[in-house]
Protein backbone atom coordinates (compact mmCIF):
# COMPACT_ATOMS: atom_id res chain seq x y z
CA UNK A 1 0.00 0.00 0.00
CA UNK A 2 1.65 3.14 -0.98
CA UNK A 3 2.21 5.95 1.87
CA UNK A 4 -0.15 8.39 2.40
CA UNK A 5 0.31 11.74 0.62
CA UNK A 6 2.11 14.53 2.54
CA UNK A 7 -0.47 17.60 3.58
CA UNK A 8 -0.38 19.89 0.66
CA UNK A 9 0.17 17.15 -1.98
CA UNK A 10 -3.13 15.75 -0.51
CA UNK A 11 -4.91 18.53 -0.19
CA UNK A 12 -3.83 19.75 -4.11
CA UNK A 13 -5.11 16.08 -5.31
CA UNK A 14 -8.45 15.82 -3.25
CA UNK A 15 -8.93 19.59 -5.03
CA UNK A 16 -8.45 18.70 -8.75
CA UNK A 17 -10.36 15.44 -8.51
CA UNK A 18 -13.14 17.51 -6.82
CA UNK A 19 -13.10 20.65 -9.74
CA UNK A 20 -12.26 18.44 -12.80
CA UNK A 21 -15.00 16.28 -11.42
CA UNK A 22 -17.62 19.53 -10.82
CA UNK A 23 -16.42 20.87 -14.31
CA UNK A 24 -17.23 17.34 -16.06
CA UNK A 25 -13.88 16.12 -18.19
CA UNK A 26 -12.12 13.31 -17.81
CA UNK A 27 -8.29 13.75 -16.48
CA UNK A 28 -7.12 13.41 -20.42
CA UNK A 29 -9.03 16.58 -21.46
CA UNK A 30 -7.73 18.74 -18.48
CA UNK A 31 -4.36 17.87 -19.27
CA UNK A 32 -5.01 18.61 -23.30
CA UNK A 33 -6.56 21.94 -21.71
CA UNK A 34 -4.06 22.95 -19.45
CA UNK A 35 -1.18 21.64 -21.37
CA UNK A 36 0.63 18.94 -18.69
CA UNK A 37 0.80 15.37 -19.51
CA UNK A 38 -1.71 12.78 -18.47
CA UNK A 39 0.62 11.17 -16.32
CA UNK A 40 1.32 14.68 -14.67
CA UNK A 41 -1.99 14.85 -14.08
CA UNK A 42 -2.59 11.14 -12.44
CA UNK A 43 0.70 11.18 -10.44
CA UNK A 44 -1.08 14.88 -9.01
CA UNK A 45 -4.28 13.07 -8.31
CA UNK A 46 -3.39 10.28 -6.74
CA UNK A 47 -0.88 12.96 -4.18
CA UNK A 48 2.65 11.66 -5.15
CA UNK A 49 2.96 14.45 -7.90
CA UNK A 50 5.18 17.72 -7.19
CA UNK A 51 3.55 20.40 -9.20
CA UNK A 52 4.88 23.50 -9.86
CA UNK A 53 3.49 27.49 -9.22
CA UNK A 54 3.35 27.03 -13.51
CA UNK A 55 1.84 23.68 -13.37
CA UNK A 56 -1.07 24.54 -11.07
CA UNK A 57 -2.04 27.64 -12.51
CA UNK A 58 -2.31 26.44 -15.64
CA UNK A 59 -4.83 23.44 -14.09
CA UNK A 60 -6.72 26.55 -12.34
CA UNK A 61 -7.31 28.48 -15.64
CA UNK A 62 -8.15 25.76 -17.74
CA UNK A 63 -10.65 24.23 -14.90
CA UNK A 64 -11.81 28.49 -14.35
CA UNK A 65 -10.99 28.14 -10.71
CA UNK A 66 -8.38 30.78 -8.77
CA UNK A 67 -5.00 28.99 -7.79
CA UNK A 68 -5.94 28.85 -4.13
CA UNK A 69 -8.76 26.69 -4.44
CA UNK A 70 -6.35 24.06 -5.68
CA UNK A 71 -3.96 24.62 -2.45
CA UNK A 72 -5.69 25.42 0.60
CA UNK A 73 -7.46 23.17 2.76
CA UNK A 74 -10.79 22.97 3.36
CA UNK A 75 -11.28 24.66 7.01
CA UNK A 76 -13.86 26.80 9.05
CA UNK A 77 -11.74 27.05 11.89
CA UNK A 78 -9.71 29.76 13.16
CA UNK A 79 -6.48 29.50 10.76
CA UNK A 80 -2.80 30.68 11.93
CA UNK A 81 -0.07 30.52 9.78
CA UNK A 82 2.98 30.94 11.05
CA UNK A 83 6.57 32.61 9.88
CA UNK A 84 8.34 30.40 7.21
CA UNK A 85 5.29 27.60 7.56
CA UNK A 86 2.14 27.20 5.53
CA UNK A 87 1.58 25.42 1.52
CA UNK A 88 5.05 26.60 -0.20
CA UNK A 89 5.00 25.99 -3.69
CA UNK A 90 7.82 26.85 -6.00
CA UNK A 91 8.54 28.01 -9.52
CA UNK A 92 10.46 26.27 -11.96
CA UNK A 93 11.54 29.46 -13.62
CA UNK A 94 13.03 32.17 -10.98
CA UNK A 95 13.70 31.63 -7.24
CA UNK A 96 10.00 32.60 -6.30
CA UNK A 97 8.06 31.09 -4.08
CA UNK A 98 4.65 31.41 -2.97
CA UNK A 99 2.61 31.25 0.04
CA UNK A 100 -1.20 30.81 -0.24
CA UNK A 101 -2.25 32.40 3.33
CA UNK A 102 -6.08 32.42 2.23
CA UNK A 103 -8.52 31.46 -0.42
CA UNK A 104 -11.39 33.23 -1.34
CA UNK A 105 -14.39 31.63 -0.56
CA UNK A 106 -16.71 30.42 -3.45
CA UNK A 107 -18.85 33.97 -3.39
CA UNK A 108 -15.76 36.01 -2.79
CA UNK A 109 -13.66 34.86 -5.42
CA UNK A 110 -10.23 36.00 -3.86
CA UNK A 111 -6.40 34.91 -2.81
CA UNK A 112 -3.64 36.38 -0.18
CA UNK A 113 -0.44 34.85 -0.67
CA UNK A 114 2.75 36.00 0.88
CA UNK A 115 5.50 35.69 -1.99
CA UNK A 116 9.27 35.57 -1.43
CA UNK A 117 12.22 36.18 -4.14
CA UNK A 118 15.52 36.06 -4.82
CA UNK A 119 17.50 38.10 -7.60
CA UNK A 120 18.29 36.10 -11.20
CA UNK A 121 15.57 34.61 -13.29
CA UNK A 122 12.46 36.34 -13.94
CA UNK A 123 8.61 35.07 -12.73
CA UNK A 124 6.76 35.43 -15.61
CA UNK A 125 3.09 34.51 -15.73
CA UNK A 126 0.90 34.19 -18.49
CA UNK A 127 -2.59 35.83 -17.63
CA UNK A 128 -5.10 34.19 -15.42
CA UNK A 129 -8.88 34.06 -15.52
CA UNK A 130 -10.54 36.49 -17.45
CA UNK A 131 -10.87 40.26 -15.94
CA UNK A 132 -8.41 39.09 -12.66
CA UNK A 133 -6.48 41.64 -10.89
CA UNK A 134 -3.37 41.39 -8.84
CA UNK A 135 -2.77 43.88 -5.77
CA UNK A 136 0.96 43.72 -4.66
CA UNK A 137 2.39 45.18 -1.23
CA UNK A 138 6.04 44.91 -0.54
CA UNK A 139 7.46 44.13 2.51
CA UNK A 140 11.00 44.03 2.51
CA UNK A 141 13.48 43.99 -0.84
CA UNK A 142 12.64 45.33 -3.69
CA UNK A 143 10.56 44.39 -6.58
CA UNK A 144 10.14 44.69 -10.36
CA UNK A 145 6.39 43.82 -10.94
CA UNK A 146 3.54 44.10 -13.34
CA UNK A 147 2.54 43.83 -16.88
CA UNK A 148 5.20 42.44 -19.15
CA UNK A 149 5.04 45.97 -21.35
CA UNK A 150 4.58 48.25 -18.68
CA UNK A 151 6.52 46.78 -15.15
CA UNK A 152 6.65 49.41 -12.05
CA UNK A 153 9.67 49.16 -9.34
CA UNK A 154 8.38 48.94 -6.18
CA UNK A 155 10.24 49.41 -2.44
CA UNK A 156 8.96 47.88 1.12
CA UNK A 157 5.68 49.86 1.76
CA UNK A 158 5.13 50.26 -1.98
CA UNK A 159 2.03 49.38 -3.23
CA UNK A 160 0.35 48.17 -7.22
CA UNK A 161 -2.20 46.74 -8.84
CA UNK A 162 -2.38 45.70 -12.18
CA UNK A 163 -4.39 43.55 -14.80
CA UNK A 164 -4.14 39.65 -13.49
CA UNK A 165 -5.73 38.65 -17.09
CA UNK A 166 -2.17 39.61 -19.29
CA UNK A 167 1.09 38.42 -19.34
CA UNK A 168 2.84 39.83 -16.07
CA UNK A 169 6.62 39.53 -14.30
CA UNK A 170 7.72 39.53 -11.01
CA UNK A 171 11.89 39.94 -10.05
CA UNK A 172 13.52 40.37 -7.12
CA UNK A 173 15.43 43.47 -7.52
CA UNK A 174 17.77 42.92 -3.93
CA UNK A 175 18.08 39.61 -1.73
CA UNK A 176 15.19 38.60 0.78
CA UNK A 177 12.27 40.34 -1.11
CA UNK A 178 8.88 39.32 -0.09
CA UNK A 179 5.61 41.17 -0.72
CA UNK A 180 2.16 40.51 -0.26
CA UNK A 181 -0.05 39.36 -3.07
CA UNK A 182 -3.96 39.71 -3.37
CA UNK A 183 -5.20 37.87 -5.95
CA UNK A 184 -9.52 38.68 -7.12
CA UNK A 185 -11.22 36.90 -9.62
CA UNK A 186 -14.91 38.04 -11.06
Amino acid sequence: MPPEPSAPLATIATALRRERERVGISLTELARRAGVAKSTLSHLESGTGNPSVETLWALGVALGVPFGRLVEPADDAIRVIRAGEGPRIRSEQADFTGTLLSAGAAHLRRDVYLIELEPGAVREADGHTPRSVEHVVVAAGRLRVGPEANPVDLDPGDYATFPGDLPHRYEALLPGTFAVLVMEHP
